[in-house]
């Protein structure tokens, strides 16, 4: 499914917790926070909506590549005298050279979300902080691994959910588990629906859950995937509507 409807999904998910969840504060925050957390899953695509937004600095990685290469180049030049240390400096920095220039579009935004990974875990040690440090974990290693696979699982959504639980004990803020969680879970229950759908209890079974509605990137597919936003926003919000009648 593609990126724009899962946003649509989640974002839908959220009003409806906002909105029919007893003792959760309605919260455009809130509602943000499950539009977010609906894009999560696809990091393990490094062409995924969300990917592209967090590896805003894939450019800056490939110079600083570059710039390491020749900070190399130089120590080993003004620094090292000839001789098999110097070559190996010399080596080390052809290295990096060759690394910033072979990065192209996928692979140097995964470098990008590494390094974001890894920034949000030192801020969240920094600050003692565990939710920030395993959103920065999660940030890290999604882009690694092969799409849908643990990022597109109950046990995934289950660590996201914690790591909203831990986020709502550390801020005071009610509901983020809720939101980030049913965010999450959103994505899932969409992909189910499309034919390749995806394994909900993978690595202990590897059966493939589907209900194939959905043929992504067909045209068919596309029309179908806005019939399903727009009912499934139709459905929250009579639903919400019929709630504050009751009140």
């Amino acid at each position: 499914m593609r990126g724009s409807s899962h946003l649509a999904i989640g974002l839908i998910t959220g009003v409806a917790v906002a909105g029919l969840v007893p003792g959760i504060p309605f919260s455009l925050a809130g509602i943000a926070l499950a539009g977010f957390s609906s894009l999560a899953p696809d990091l393990d695509h490094p062409e995924s909506r969300l990917s592209k937004r967090l590896g805003f600095t894939q450019h800056y990685v490939r110079w600083a590549f570059a710039a390491g290469a020749l900070a190399l180049a130089a120590y080993a030049y003004f620094q090292r005298a000839p001789g098999s240390e110097q070559r190996l400096y010399y080596t080390a920095a052809l290295a990096f050279g060759l690394i910033g220039v072979g990065m192209q579009g996928g692979s140097a935004r995964r470098l990008a979300l590494l390094f974001t990974g890894l920034g949000t875990v030192v801020a969240g040690l920094y600050t003692e902080q565990l939710w920030l440090s395993l959103l920065g974990t999660f940030v890290a290693l999604a882009p690694f691994t092969s799409h849908r696979s643990w990022t597109h699982t109950i046990w995934a959504t289950a660590l996201w959910t914690y790591i909203g639980h831990l986020a709502d004990q550390h801020l005071g803020w009610r509901g983020v588990a809720l939101y980030a969680g049913t965010g999450y879970a959103s994505h899932l229950v969409a992909d189910t629906l499309t034919k390749s759908g995806i394994r909900w209890f993978l690595p202990i079974w590897e059966y493939s859950f589907k209900v194939p509605l959905i043929s992504t990137g067909s045209a068919s597919g596309n029309i179908l995937e806005v019939g399903i936003c727009v009912g499934y926003a139709l459905l929250v919000l009579g639903l919400v509507v019929g709630s504050m009648h009751l009140v």
